[in-house]
Formats: structure tokens, sequence, C-alpha cells
């Protein structure tokens, strides 16, 4: 990855990384290999976000009609 500093502006360039590195989900990945997690608890954690997002897309649905 790279992030060019224009004009000494060096705020702006580590926003774009930032913004680049979460995109890429390097943020969800290290807040998740902070802790140990045990297997279980990991199918858990992602059944409850599947179920978040079926929410929130018949939420979305239901508003656009």
């Amino acid at each position: 990855m790279k992030i060019e500093v224009r004009n000494n502006n060096v705020e702006k360039a580590l926003r774009v990384m930032k913004k680049k590195l979460k995109k890429e989900g390097i943020f969800d990945e290290m807040k998740e290999r902070r802790y140990y997690q045990k297997p279980s608890e990991k199918r858990r954690e992602a059944k409850k976000r599947g179920y978040v997002n079926i929410k929130k897309a018949e939420r979305l649905r239901r508003n656009s009609l």
C-alpha cells in the first residue's frame, strides 16, 4: 500500500491511510487478534453479525418501497 503526502499535509495522508485500512478489514482483524477467542464464541459472533445484516437488508428493502 502506498500513500502520498501532498503539500506536507500529513493529517490528510493519515486519514486516507486509515480509510484504506478500514476498507481492507485490517482494523477488524487486529481487533479480533487482540485476545484469544474460543471457536464457539467466533461462531456465535458470526451468526449474530449475519442476523444483524439480514435485519438491516430487510429494513432497507422496506424503506425503499
